[in-house]
């Protein structure tokens, strides 16, 4: 039975670090109702975690750990293929309005190739969009870091051929 002191920390665990959950969920389901499921089924896992967490790895390392695993096993479990989900923004950045039409342009084709890659490639891109270092994409993922590397290589080629008939402007 854990302590209130345990249901706080992890209570607060998981609002702090709750837009993390939600970009797994977004990822890798295309409807509320399947993210709300899946959001759920990764807190529960991380809940029956949280006390043998050992703060070897920073704790989004952990998190990010166990979402991921728990979107795939979810994933290979329904033996479902992902939908394609397109985001209803793109963030950007612009000051000039025909810029702002082609640099969206270019999130939303970037985003649809990135739609077509496996599920663990999606999860590989995503932790690159995030600024993880291959060390601590090594550790969530549990790929060797040789192994990672040449999957990015990978990734990065796929990502070029789907995305080398779009018109950048120059």
């Amino acid at each position: 039975m854990a302590t209130q002191d345990q249901q706080q920390d992890f209570l607060n665990m998981v609002k702090a670090h709750q837009g993390l959950l939600h970009k797994i969920c977004n990822l890798y389901e295309s409807n509320a109702g399947d993210r709300e499921d899946l959001f759920q089924e990764m807190v529960l896992q991380l809940w029956k975690s949280f006390s043998s967490f050992r703060q070897e790895a920073k704790i989004s390392t952990w998190i990010y750990r166990i979402a991921l695993n728990t979107a795939l096993s979810s994933i290979r479990k329904s033996k479902q293929r992902v939908p394609v989900s397109y985001p209803e923004w793109i963030p950007y950045e612009a000051s000039d309005e025909k810029q702002d039409r082609v640099q969206e342009e270019q999130f939303r084709f970037l985003y649809q190739a990135i739609t077509r890659l496996t599920e663990i490639e999606r999860a590989l891109v995503m932790l690159y969009l995030e600024d993880k270092s291959y060390d601590e994409m090594e550790t969530i993922m549990g790929i060797s870091s040789g192994a990672l590397r040449v999957k990015m290589n990978r990734i990065k080629e796929k990502l070029r051929e789907q995305t080398k008939n779009f018109d950048y402007g120059t």
